[in-house]
């Protein structure tokens, strides 16, 4: 018998930060406006020429989480990267990490849960070493997300929102049962699939059509999101899935030493926190930095609060997602 845990992490976010304020040049917005819809001040995007995509900022990411491991980047049996954003629609960016870091032959996979990402990638790694099958998973969630949004008036109420980044963990054999993921708990609801989504390109309108379409009001390609419904869905979720996995490990809510939820917006993650009655010690943002990175969000916030002296051996710490799909989910360790 075998439990899991995170042996190791680390994050990288590009250089080039973009303030409300520049968005404002960009766009019809306000800082005021953003902060107050959001709670976001910041975010960081790629620049032209500065190096990065999607799997190299993974790359950054992973080299931290395997040095802070403590173990060889060939002990690296699998390597799970979450992203909406790929370097290509095809293949994944896992592969791409594979061949960067050097790893000859091992497993790469990619998973398309958007903001839920990384809790379902952590959720697959998790069962992956305790059925003995692997000793060190390696998990990543990257997103270059700035150059797909529309930075128009027309598309702010998404593209103020949205970051780019990366996080990454190590996840190993643990042999005491009473240490590591306890569990997780994974749901999702393709009712509401076109409610937070990119429609197009598709199998049934590819990039020649769009292209032979040449039409200027087309925004298929852009994000679309139903705010306000996505809000609802976002809150009752959020709850749902916590305290499934509260009640499956016996814990309450004044248990939790530390909650980090997906950094989606700061209305949502203080609402959850009134909700649970956690004080400013037990939740964890930093989406006033950051923006929403989606399935970077995560892990970046989990190493923030990791070099920050605010995971503590022995913790009890509370990972939870809600995003397109629509997709949920949560992740319950003993640190």
């Amino acid at each position: 018998m075998y439990n899991s845990r995170i042996s190791g992490l680390g994050m990288y976010v590009p250089e080039n930060i973009v303030t409300n304020d520049d968005l404002s040049k960009m766009m019809n917005t306000s800082s005021d406006w953003i902060i107050e819809r959001t709670g976001i001040e910041q975010r960081r995007h790629i620049k032209k020429g500065d190096g990065n995509s999607t799997a190299k900022m993974g790359v950054k990411a992973a080299k931290i989480a395997i040095k802070r491991a403590g173990i060889a980047t060939n002990d690296i049996e699998l390597i799970l990267f979450a992203t909406l954003s790929p370097d290509y629609y095809f293949p994944g960016s896992g592969v791409i990490v594979q061949e960067e870091l050097g790893i000859p032959t091992c497993p790469a996979m990619d998973i398309r849960t958007q903001c839920s990402g990384f809790v379902y990638a952590m959720s697959t790694a998790d069962q992956f070493v305790k059925t003995g099958m692997y000793k060190n998973v390696l998990v990543i969630g990257s997103e270059n997300q700035s150059g797909g949004l529309d930075m128009t008036t027309r598309g702010r109420g998404v593209s103020v929102i949205f970051g780019d980044g990366a996080g990454a963990a190590v996840v190993s054999r643990e042999t005491d049962l009473s240490k590591g993921i306890m569990s997780s708990h994974l749901h999702s609801e393709g009712e509401h699939a076109k409610e937070l989504s990119i429609i197009d390109p598709n199998t049934s309108r590819w990039i020649p059509e769009i292209i032979a379409d040449n039409n200027p009001d087309d925004i298929s390609f852009y994000p679309y999101m139903n705010g306000q419904f996505v809000f609802k869905n976002a809150v009752t979720r959020f709850s749902e899935v916590i305290n499934e996995g509260l009640e499956k490990n016996g814990w309450e809510s004044k248990d939790i030493d530390l909650l980090i939820p997906h950094q989606a917006n700061l209305r949502i993650a203080q609402f959850i926190q009134r909700k649970f009655r956690l004080s400013d010690d037990q939740v964890y943002n930093n989406i006033q930095k950051y923006g929403n990175t989606t399935a970077a969000s995560i892990p970046i916030a989990l190493t923030e609060a990791w070099e920050a002296g605010k995971v503590k051996e022995g913790g009890k710490v509370v990972l939870a997602a809600f995003g397109s799909g629509f997709t949920w989910g949560s992740v319950m360790i003993n640190w």
